[in-house]
């Protein structure tokens, strides 16, 4: 798995000098049949976003302490629709967040896993598909030595605006804690 996310990344980097996003965003001739199976379930969001980002500074503590940052996401599609990358750079009080997700899409399994990585380390992928404009990704994780499940939603889903929320359990699903809202507005 590392390798084959090894190896996607070092395509991603040899395809960032590609065509312009406008270009590249247009689904080729074959688009309408992969849209009905999912890969193309994030072309929305090709582009560029302001991203206006809430998060929980400390999770699963009982803190409810919430910082804020605002900057640019941009998105871009890659390997032909069915993968895309998104750049996040915020910043606010509590410092900056830089951060990049390798979103790549599965035909198989007709699901996307999606891949994060700030600060030189790359989170455990989480797996998930949109079901009536609606995105919900699931994964496993640690944080602080202990197991925790992530459930990520992607929702308000418009052509000018996106709601992006990430919640963590540390007793197997049956609670969540919401610990990273991000609004995101077309530029």
């Amino acid at each position: 798995m590392i390798h084959s996310l090894r190896a996607a990344v070092a395509a991603v980097a040899l395809l960032l000098g590609g065509p312009p996003l406008a270009a590249a965003a247009q689904p080729s001739p074959a688009g309408a049949a992969k849209s009905q199976d999912g890969q193309r379930d994030f072309d929305w969001e090709i582009g560029e976003w302001t991203t206006r980002l809430s998060r929980l500074q400390h999770p699963l503590t009982g803190s409810n302490t919430w910082v804020e940052y605002e900057g640019v996401t941009v998105v871009r599609p890659v390997l032909d629709g069915s993968a895309n990358l998104v750049e996040l750079k915020v910043k606010g009080p509590a410092g900056r967040i830089e951060g990049l997700s390798l979103r790549l899409y599965d035909p198989d399994a007709r699901q996307w896993s999606l891949n994060f990585a700030a600060g030189g380390v790359l989170t455990r992928p989480v797996y998930g598909q949109f079901k009536d404009g609606r995105g919900v990704f699931y994964g496993q994780d640690t944080l602080g030595g202990r197991a925790i499940l992530v459930r990520f939603i992607i929702s308000d889903v418009t052509a000018n605006s996106a709601r992006f929320e990430q919640a963590f359990s540390d007793d197997g699903g049956l609670t969540w804690e919401v610990n990273w809202i991000a609004i995101d507005t077309r530029r």
